[in-house]
């Protein structure tokens, strides 16, 4: 899942029955009375592949015309309570199994997000696994209103409404400005309730048939992990080899997933602190970690006492724990070099000293005051607010939960626990969240310090998934860590991932990795 703050009773027994029902029940009989199956016509389309290319400026259609990809659109229909009525379109992009003679199926990836187009990211599984690469046919679909898929768009004049700040006032103008952004998607209050992860996954075994595949693999990391696990509750039967890499909650997923974050997050930041501490002579932020530690509280509190001067920003306390966040970005050397630089200067601009911002810093200042030009974050938002309803409408009920946590959360408790549009969303879920219970075989694979996918709430999905066998990298504080997608490599998990999705080999138990990365040049 990506910090951005920012599922209708379906046909019969596909959206209903199936919820929290043992998986033996098979989601098969959608027949109306007349013995009709009304998602035939969808599931028997004819699938037209053609060039990903869409015109002369899209790079990425071009990225996939160059490894030989193929592009299609498949339609479904907006609300599956309802097939006969209005349909809207899913783009796909596939790679075909390098190796013809040995190919066994059809894997799906959905990376992250919610919002994030894949058609064009599926690219990354083929580079980076290229053994599981020649035996499947690689998916990658843009999900419902996301990309080239019947895109939404808000225009969001931002892409979040970032930290409750320091005090009373600050929270009230968060509330205001997502009060604002949830008005500003009263337009397409006709497809909202539409948006969900079930549909989602529903639109997935769309593709599956069409593709004429019995079953179908599935690889998710970080949100699409909930994706996999809301299409393992609804098709049980139609999974082959599942990996969900950094699996998020099931019983929590929805707009206020990132309150149980904080923890998690200064955890990292404390990880950071020590290795920041080792690289006193580059970085100058203090020789031991708690000395690390108490230059990022200057920075904080002089932030509450009114907003630092980076370059031509201004950084209050509303954006400061969105900086501080991005320590959150992985545990490499690399990343954790970059990360000090950012702190580095936000300690020069605390201590009045005039600071240009390193080119990341800038970067990353200049997209916060942005507008959200794409969608992406409207469309994100939208996907959580129909998962689940948020907690309250009432603005005093995370006001509350932010004051309770000042104390043990100063840095991120005002930004993981403050309101989301969600509160005021204009329309509400078409139905509950997907109750996950069920003993299809799964691997999963996730860290101890995952920042996002906390690894109490990993627990609490393999606890969910009675068949899945979790294997768990100690010591890493990174999110994802299937081959080196979004974080450093691990050569244990990748091998235990690769080996069951080419072999078909489950760990006998649940088992650990050590956090040993792979020797330069790998």
């Amino acid at each position: 899942m990506h910090r951005r703050r920012t599922t209708a009773a379906a046909v019969v027994l596909v959206g209903t029955a199936l919820i929290g029902c043992h998986p033996s029940v098979q989601a098969a009989d959608r027949t109306d009375a007349g013995g009709h199956d009304p998602l035939a016509r969808f599931q028997r389309q004819t699938i037209t592949w053609h060039g990903c290319r869409t015109g002369p400026d899209d790079t990425a259609g071009q990225e996939l015309d160059d490894a030989k990809a193929q592009c299609a659109d498949v339609t479904v229909p907006l609300d599956y309570r309802h097939p006969d009525g209005r349909t809207v379109k899913v783009a796909m992009s596939r790679l075909k199994a390098t190796d013809p003679a040995h190919r066994r199926g059809t894997l799906l990836w959905n990376p992250g997000g919610p919002g994030v187009p894949a058609m064009n990211l599926v690219l990354m599984v083929k580079k980076a696994e290229p053994a599981v690469a020649a035996r499947y046919d690689l998916i990658g679909m843009d999900p419902r209103f996301v990309g080239r898929s019947t895109p939404l768009n808000c225009a969001w004049p931002t892409t979040g409404i970032g930290s409750a700040g320091s005090d009373r006032s600050t929270f009230d103008r968060s509330v205001a400005l997502a009060r604002d952004l949830a008005s500003r998607c009263a337009g397409h209050r006709d497809v909202l309730p539409f948006a969900s992860t079930r549909n989602t996954a529903r639109d997935m075994d769309v593709i599956r048939a069409a593709l004429g595949e019995s079953k179908l693999s599935y690889l998710g990391s970080s949100y699409g992990t909930y994706l996999g696990e809301v299409y393992l509750q609804l098709f049980p039967r139609r999974t082959d080899r599942v990996v969900l890499d950094s699996a998020l909650n099931p019983e929590l997923y929805g707009p206020d997933l990132t309150s149980s974050q904080g923890p998690a997050v200064t955890a990292v930041l404390e990880n950071w602190a020590a290795w920041a501490a080792r690289h006193q002579d580059a970085y100058h932020l203090g020789g031991t970690t708690a000395e690390v530690l108490a230059t990022v509280e200057r920075i904080r509190s002089t932030a509450d006492r009114g907003p630092l001067q980076v370059g031509s920003h201004r950084v209050d306390s509303r954006v400061l724990p969105q900086l501080l966040w991005n320590v959150t970005a992985g545990d490499s050397d690399e990343l954790y070099a970059a990360y000090a630089a950012d702190v580095r200067d936000l300690g020069d601009a605390a201590r009045g000293v005039e600071v240009i911002p390193n080119e990341r810093l800038e970067g990353v200042l200049a997209g916060l005051s942005a507008p959200d030009a794409d969608g992406s974050a409207s469309v994100a938002t939208a996907i959580q607010c129909a998962d689940r309803a948020a907690s309250s409408a009432d603005p005093e009920f995370y006001y509350r939960d932010i004051q309770a946590h000042r104390a043990d959360e100063p840095l991120f408790g005002s930004l993981t626990r403050n309101i989301t549009p969600c509160s005021f969303w204009p329309t509400a879920p078409a139905e509950p969240a997907t109750k996950v219970h069920n003993d299809v075989p799964v691997l999963m694979v996730g860290a101890t310090g995952d920042p996002a996918a906390v690894y109490p709430g990993q627990q609490v999905a393999h606890r969910a998934l009675t068949g899945s066998r979790l294997v768990t990298l100690r010591g890493a504080f990174r999110h994802t860590v299937y081959a080196g997608l979004f974080a450093p490599q691990n050569s244990c998990i990748d091998d235990t991932v690769n080996r069951y999705l080419i072999d078909g080999t489950l760990p006998d138990k649940d088992t650990t990795c050590p956090n040993t990365p792979l020797p330069a040049g790998d």
